[in-house]
């Protein structure tokens, strides 16, 4: 096929990971940057629900969970109809550093999509990480 399985940004937040932790697995977190509202069951095999002002919603399926560096789920894909069982992965990776965090999103799992599906899938998903990902920048510097 020979398009890309996966998406991938790293940022550099001047901020504690504890912070960015919080920021990724708390309902206010979430429902600040990542959606207009979300319910947070956070263990494996949790799930996340996201709810946007639009009426878009998410559920995802809480697969790693080790506090406060790594936190992975599952979530449908976009552009699939809803009940599709195929899910990508998005991992984030904290790493402290002496100025705040590296945050590494990975989001994988384009492979497995038919041609037509992996293009709306992957392009939507590669818009759509820049703009969550900037709003979980602007959710962070806002914090007191």
């Amino acid at each position: 096929m020979g398009f890309p399985n996966k998406i991938e940004r790293t940022l550099q937040l001047a901020h504690p990971p504890e912070r960015v932790w919080a920021a990724l697995t708390t309902a206010e977190g979430l429902g600040t940057w990542f959606g207009n509202r979300a319910e947070i069951d956070l263990r494996v095999g949790g799930q996340a629900k996201l709810t946007w002002d639009s009426g878009d919603t998410a559920t995802l399926t809480i697969e790693r969970l080790e506090p406060p560096r790594v936190f992975g789920y599952t979530w449908p894909v976009y552009g699939l109809p809803e009940g599709d069982p195929r899910r990508t992965y998005v991992e984030f990776t904290l790493e402290p550093t002496g100025t705040g965090t590296t945050l590494t999103m990975v989001e994988s799992g384009f492979a497995q999509l038919p041609d037509a599906e992996h293009k709306a899938a992957h392009a939507g998903n590669t818009d759509g990480w820049t703009h969550e990902l900037g709003e979980l920048v602007a959710y962070l510097d806002g914090q007191a």
